[in-house]
């Protein structure tokens, strides 16, 4: 039951009880202590936020003062406290303590009936108890649920910020350590040469540049994805892109070679961006890990599966399974429904990766 609802529940209980004491037939004096009586309970009872048994008991104090009230008078309007009460206790307490409050005051009012047999009012303060009793259940139940859903849908929304958080540091990582790594070979580069060979200074110089405009742009496309408007953003890279990919390294004086077995542009967007940035990050590992080594990158587009597979003639010993690049391979192949396997094979190191075609 909320504060303003339970604010409000005295100040009904007190309008309804001086009304049943006005129309009481009672003596004054008793409809008066009943009325002051029940009054103080209901506020005693507001002010503690009261709930379970506790509310329950105080409550029945209540009803049974509001039937010295109104006793033996089925048409006395006071009787409308008993159906707040009931209301009140349905909305605070659990639905058991509920049902057994409400069904302890039809009893009440089946007494009156029983006693006063003449009397036909008093089957509709019954139904009226059952009524709100049932009523007030069901819609405490329903706020309940409803609140469950808003804890769930802020649950959610949650985990979507963190999810799409961790996809965006997985582009950069991929797009920003690749450009790192090759724009170093070509800086390395341009310093040896600068004095003897100027001009392949200059152009190692320029492809560094290239390359950081490009990755440049792929990180523009990669936030781009976060606004409404994603249509603006560069396209991403894909599969499509591998020879480029490779080429980059050829340029920056690492020895990769690529073989592509099937058609590449056959692969759906997803699967076609994350079969580019686990080789891009293969690449990354491989150069920077064991920089001078030669690395085959194979990729086979067949049927249902594609196959990319990057071999480093590198020392295996050099790696570590563990590895934030690693794991962020093995995420991007397992959310397009594939799998990722990497570690020592003969005096080198692989990455398989196996996707859905």
């Amino acid at each position: 039951m909320d504060e303003a609802a339970r604010r409000a529940a005295p100040l009904v209980v007190t309008v309804l009880v001086v009304i049943g004491a006005i129309l009481s037939s009672q003596r004054p004096a008793v409809a008066l202590a009943g009325a002051t009586v029940a009054i103080l309970v209901t506020v005693a009872l507001a002010v503690r936020a009261a709930s379970g048994w506790t509310l329950a008991l105080g409550l029945s104090v209540a009803a049974a003062c509001v039937a010295v009230v109104c006793h033996d008078h089925p048409a006395n309007l006071g009787w409308f406290t008993i159906c707040v009460l009931v209301g009140w206790c349905a909305f605070a307490a659990p639905a058991a303590i509920a049902l057994t409050f409400g069904g302890v005051l039809m009893l009440g009012f089946v007494g009156q009936w029983l006693v006063y047999s003449d009397e036909s009012g008093w089957g509709a303060w019954i139904a009226g108890t059952a009524f709100t009793t049932v009523a007030c259940i069901f819609a405490r139940r329903q706020r309940v649920l409803l609140d469950q859903l808003r804890e769930a849908q802020a649950g959610l929304a949650d985990r979507t910020r963190a999810e799409e958080r961790n996809r965006i540091a997985a582009e950069m990582h991929d797009v920003i350590g690749h450009a790192l790594t090759v724009s170093l070979l070509h800086v390395s580069s341009a310093r040896l040469a600068m004095d003897e060979e100027p001009a392949e200074a200059r152009a190692s110089l320029e492809e560094a540049e290239r390359l950081a405009r490009r990755s440049l742009e792929e990180v523009r496309a990669s936030v781009g994805l976060m606004r409404s408007g994603p249509a603006d953003a560069a396209p991403l890279p894909g599969a499509g892109d591998l020879p480029e990919l490779v080429e980059s390294y050829r340029r920056a004086g690492a020895p990769v070679s690529l073989r592509v077995v099937g058609d590449p542009g056959a692969l759906h967007a997803t699967a076609s961006l994350a079969t580019y940035r686990i080789a891009q990050e293969a690449l990354t590992n491989a150069v920077r890990h064991a920089p001078g080594a030669r690395t085959e990158v194979e990729l086979r587009v067949e049927g249902d599966a594609t196959r990319l597979t990057v071999d480093s003639d590198g020392p295996p010993g050099r790696r570590t399974p563990d590895g934030v690049g690693l794991a962020s391979m093995r995420e991007r192949a397992e959310a397009v429904g594939g799998r990722l396997a990497a570690g020592p094979a003969g005096t080198g190191w692989r990455v398989e990766a196996v996707l859905p075609g």
